[in-house]
């Protein structure tokens, strides 16, 4: 057997390393967070002279720095390619309680300190009264960095409990229910602007999960216009990848909040879907980023979509030609 000389962790599944995030012991969630369900991450080599709290809390200082910078890099330019914040903006932003959440709250304030133009944030969490639902750190987190919050309490977990058949997923149901209680508040509060915590992994598996499971070429746009015209939805961390997303959570110590409702379901399609884009990812890591940029450059007439392309016209445009 080949020995190498570094320790390695194993690899567990995904959806099940969602579940149970941020509730096992400091050292086991480093590496549990930072997990793609193939990849194994080396432990660092043990250092002969043990460090000090104040070295050790220097070094994760430099870390959270150097992730916050990246982020920030990512964020900016996807506010900026896609305009996702004018001035004078009223932005709700939806805080779940997960890492995503939480990440984008706190660069939308970061960015709203050094901005050259004005905007507000305002942050929204839905209590779903799911079992064992705690926000008070959620709460004192809010106070403690002087975030304007609310905690909205509607029972849509009864709700999707009982319509929800056997055997499906609850998330169809949970999320339009969700939605609904987010774009009234929203627009009964005088906000004109709603922000999700949707990354690049997540825009990459729902375009191959409509793909793969419903025959249609769809993701999660950066910027989306409601279905009445009253608001717009924006995801600042479009080009953010999830695991960068991870450990920055972890290195600063967000009051997770475990959701109790999807987190206990397997969600077989999502996961195997992660699980071909890891794999292809192993033999070529450019694939991700590749599909990021596929979304972005559409060609309608290399493909078969008749409502983006005139097919039908184009004999008429080659006779046109030929007169000439």
């Amino acid at each position: 057997m080949h020995h190498r000389s570094q320790a390695c962790v194993q690899v567990f599944d995904y959806e099940y390393l969602a579940g149970i995030l941020y509730t096992h012991l400091k050292e086991v969630q480093y590496f549990m967070m930072k997990l793609d369900t193939r990849t194994i991450i080396p432990q660092p080599e043990p250092s002969n002279k043990p460090k000090t709290e104040e070295e050790i809390a220097q070094q994760k200082a430099k870390k959270i720095s150097r992730l916050q910078k990246k982020l920030l890099h990512y964020t900016g330019k996807a506010i900026h390619d896609f305009e996702l914040i004018k001035p004078h903006d009223r932005i709700l932003v939806c805080v779940s309680g997960g890492k995503d959440s939480f990440t984008m709250l706190v660069l939308l304030q970061h960015l709203q300190k050094i901005a050259k133009i004005p905007f507000e944030i305002f942050s929204f969490t839905l209590d779903q009264s799911q079992p064992g639902w705690d926000d008070s750190k959620l709460k004192l987190f809010m106070e403690s960095r002087n975030i304007p919050y609310t905690v909205l309490t509607k029972d849509t977990y009864s709700i999707v409990k009982e319509k929800t058949p056997e055997n499906h997923t609850y998330c169809s149901l949970c999320s339009r229910l969700r939605r609904g209680n987010i774009y009234r508040y929203a627009k009964e509060h005088g906000f004109n602007k709603i922000a999700l915590g949707h990354h690049r992994d997540d825009l990459i598996h729902s375009l191959l999960m409509g793909i793969f499971y419903n025959g249609e070429v769809r993701s999660m746009p950066p910027k989306l216009l409601t279905d009445d015209k009253s608001l717009l939805v924006i995801r600042p961390l479009v080009y953010v990848q999830e695991r960068d997303i991870a450990e920055f959570a972890y290195l600063s110590e967000f009051p997770i909040i475990p959701c109790n409702l999807c987190g206990s379901q397997s969600n077989m399609a999502r996961n195997d879907t992660k699980r071909l884009l890891l794999d292809l990812a192993k033999k070529n890591p450019k694939i991700p980023s590749n599909i990021l940029s596929a979304i972005q450059n559409i060609r309608p007439s290399q493909l078969m979509d008749k409502g983006l392309w005139d097919f039908n016209t184009l004999e008429s445009k080659v006779e046109s030609e030929n007169k000439i």
